[in-house]
């Protein structure tokens, strides 16, 4: 039972973010001998996104280079790295480079298994952007070269690892907060054909990678992930079997990704259904999140979060119409409990210091070869249901 005096305890503790993601990486500052130098290769919307936060990080890393086969990219990423820092179309000339500690992947998913391989073998920290490979062979791959290289820090980006936000969801869950969970809701929506513009039409399927098949993972890949991850992460499980619907629906453009879909994850350990959907047809919800239990229920968004107890949960904790009367715990007009007093960072921020400090020390991140192996399967997975309407498996040899 769910004591209302421990509830304050801990919801004191929830509010006042004493995580270390929170409070360590926040003041975790880098010095001149522990300076990275760094290299991103691909400098699309995430990789010139990531550049920009390495910028704000200058006690942690130089940008010594950085690498794209487009030259108007390697134009746009200008403002984001030092003068000094040289460009290149050719990623294996950063890979001879004996100066450049790690370097930071963010092309289209086809080339991530190729880049990351060689990456590993030339000695170099590696950050691959989610989701970590296109297929499960070249995850599992990818897991059986990592391994053989221990000395060398590996992490994928699936930053919501990192936030204090989903570091204490993931706490709630595991310490019961939420009782018996059954039920999760996921969605990443938009309104848009998610379209770049083309100066050259030689130049579509290399800027528009997204949109084709031989490249992409289409909106499983790119968005739904982050919440499959978190769930494999926050309840230490992965699904069993995986179901999955979709279609050209909205967008007859000559793509060949999917623009609205629906996949069904069940995990039968859990006792769980999670649902995970979404579409370029209408952006009404955004980012929805939502994880139900039988004491309460938790709604996120990427940088806040709300906690709503059950009925029975309510008279535990003393609240009657969303009115309590423990001073600790902030109840919204709604009857939800805010997990932190205000919103985090950009999830990114806290994974590049994450990174920092692995490469460093030698910490193992939290999202690295194997979780992003599991999530690289479920991605996979979710996508071959998709397109083939046939349910998919988890097999035993895709285990650790």
């Amino acid at each position: 039972m769910m004591h209302r005096r421990s509830f304050i305890k801990n919801t004191a503790l929830l509010s006042s973010g004493l995580f270390v993601s929170d409070t360590v990486f926040a003041s975790l500052g880098g010095n001149k001998e522990n300076k990275l130098n760094i290299a991103m290769i691909g400098c699309g919307d995430r990789g010139k996104g990531v550049l920009s936060v390495i910028k704000g990080m200058p006690d942690k890393f130089t940008t010594v280079a950085y690498c794209d086969v487009l030259d108007f990219r390697l134009k746009q990423a200008e403002k984001y790295v030092p003068t000094a820092a040289k460009a290149f179309k050719d990623y294996r000339t950063i890979l001879d480079d004996k100066a450049i500690d790690a370097v930071f992947i963010a092309t289209p998913l086809s080339e991530h298994y190729k880049i990351a391989k060689d990456a590993v073998l030339a000695g170099k920290h590696v950050y691959v952007e989610k989701t970590m490979t296109y297929n499960i062979t070249e995850a599992l791959s990818l897991r059986e070269i990592v391994k053989k290289h221990p000395q060398q820090i590996f992490q994928v980006g699936y930053q919501y690892r990192y936030s204090p936000l989903y570091f204490k969801v993931k706490d709630m869950i595991q310490s019961g907060w939420l009782g018996k969970v059954s039920q999760i809701d996921c969605r990443w929506d938009r309104n848009g054909n998610w379209r770049r513009a083309v100066p050259d039409p030689s130049l579509e399927r290399k800027i528009n990678w997204r949109m084709y098949k031989a490249y992409s993972g289409g909106l499983a890949a790119e968005l739904l992930s982050h919440q499959i991850d978190f769930i494999n992460w926050a309840f230490e499980t992965q699904p069993d079997e995986i179901m999955g619907a979709g279609g050209i629906d909205i967008f007859k453009d000559g793509r060949e990704t999917y623009d609205n879909i629906q996949s069904i994850l069940r995990y039968n350990e859990k006792g769980m259904v999670g649902n995970f959907g979404a579409t370029c047809g209408n952006a009404r919800d955004g980012y929805l999140f939502k994880i139900k239990g039988t004491k309460g229920s938790v709604s996120l968004l990427t940088d806040t979060g709300v906690f709503y107890p059950e009925d029975s949960t309510k008279k535990e904790l003393g609240i009657v119409d969303g009115v309590t009367g423990a001073t600790k715990i902030v109840v919204n007009k709604d009857g939800g409990v805010p997990i932190l007093d205000k919103a985090t960072q950009d999830g990114t921020t806290y994974a590049l210091a994450e990174f920092y400090l692995s490469v460093t020390t030698g910490k193992r991140p939290a999202s690295n070869i194997d979780t992003g192996t599991q999530a690289a399967i479920c991605v996979a997975m979710c996508n071959e249901a998709i397109y083939t309407g046939n349910k998919q498996l988890w097999k035993k040899e895709y285990n650790t």
